[in-house]
């Protein structure tokens, strides 16, 4: 049951809003009460940050799914893009948006593992990048990871509409390419920038 009111909390808090849905919305949603919910969550804030680690987990493990396919370094980057588009589509407002304004210390907490996260993620793909001859030998690679995710987590926390945060984190993605790519990187950008189905 625990499983099912954090799935289903999950789904709501994403589509509708951390802060709009109540415990009696997400009892309703599951045809249980109140305090069954409460049998497993003290209050809102509990599940939500069991809603927002499972979310997390979720968003890794298709990364992970991602990474370990044969994709080159560029495309890989649009892919994962791809599958966020997908898992937030129904959002209209950004999820990391209406953490940090209406629940901050959760927002601080979620903040801490993603960054570690993608910290790992973005320098797996620079080195991949550079292996494969689509980014520049010569990067710093540490400092391209810090401002890629300087820059995605930035936009998160300022754009309140979802669609906007995606279409940002998009030229994000083409400037962050750019700057590290070789002759051959922009080959490959330009081919993923024509792709219909990001």
């Amino acid at each position: 049951m625990k499983e099912k009111i954090i799935n289903k909390a999950k789904d709501m808090f994403l589509k509708l809003g951390f802060k709009s849905i109540t415990m009696d919305d997400i009892a309703g949603e599951l045809c249980i009460s109140k305090k069954t919910i409460y049998k497993y969550f003290a209050n809102k804030e509990l599940l939500i940050e069991e809603s927002t680690l499972a979310v997390h987990n979720e968003i890794h493990e298709t990364i992970y799914l991602i990474t370990s396919k044969n994709y080159n370094a560029i495309e890989e980057n649009f892919v994962i893009r791809k599958m966020f588009k997908e898992m937030f589509k129904s959002s209209e407002t950004s999820p990391v948006y209406q953490l940090k304004k209406h629940y901050p210390e959760i927002y601080e907490k979620v903040m801490l593992r993603e960054i570690n996260e993608c910290k790992t993620t973005f320098q797996q793909n620079i080195e991949k990048g550079i292996v494969t001859g689509l980014y520049r030998k010569e990067l710093k690679i540490e400092n391209y990871v810090r401002f890629y995710y300087t820059l995605i987590f930035n936009i998160n926390e300022t754009t309140i509409s979802e669609k906007e945060a995606f279409d940002l984190e998009q030229d994000a993605l083409e400037y962050h390419t750019r700057a590290m790519a070789t002759e051959k990187g922009i080959l490959e950008l330009e081919k993923q920038l024509k792709n219909p189905f990001i």
